[in-house]
């Protein structure tokens, strides 16, 4: 017998519960000990298995590196006008900017999907909420 883990119902070894269909194979997502930036180069397919709270986290550092990129993007294209800049440095650093900007859009997609929105900004105070909440909800579990 399989408990499904949406309604409780009991089920016999059967792939979909009896009562809400909902997948009996399928685990939640579990969060991860630590999240790095790398981790956003994963296809579409591996990143929709995070934590909602991994993605948040790691939209935070994607928003983090696609911010520096435009920064430093700024910076050359100011330079580059007092000083000779090749073209390929100019370029490299419009390319890290679309790179992390397009990174940043998958993530948000998936948190839409889960949340109904993106949130605007993610703060300490936002993500330590969250942790709160899912602690405590492993508490009662």
């Amino acid at each position: 017998m399989r408990t499904c883990p949406y309604c409780g119902t009991k089920n016999p070894e059967v792939d979909s519960c009896s009562f809400c269909e909902a997948p009996l194979g399928l685990d939640r997502p579990k969060r991860k000990n630590f999240v790095y930036l790398e981790q956003c180069e994963q296809p579409f397919s591996q990143l929709k298995l995070f934590h909602t709270y991994d993605l948040l986290v790691l939209l935070r550092l994607v928003r983090k590196e696609r911010s520096d990129a435009f920064n430093q993007m700024r910076l050359i294209k100011k330079g580059a006008q007092e000083a000779q800049m090749d073209q390929e440095t100019i370029s490299f650093a419009e390319e890290q900017y679309l790179y992390y900007t397009k990174r940043a859009k998958v993530l948000e997609g998936i948190l839409v999907d889960r949340m109904g929105y993106k949130p605007k900004t993610i703060n300490d105070r936002l993500l330590i909420s969250i942790d709160q909440k899912i602690k405590e909800y492993e508490k009662k579990a």
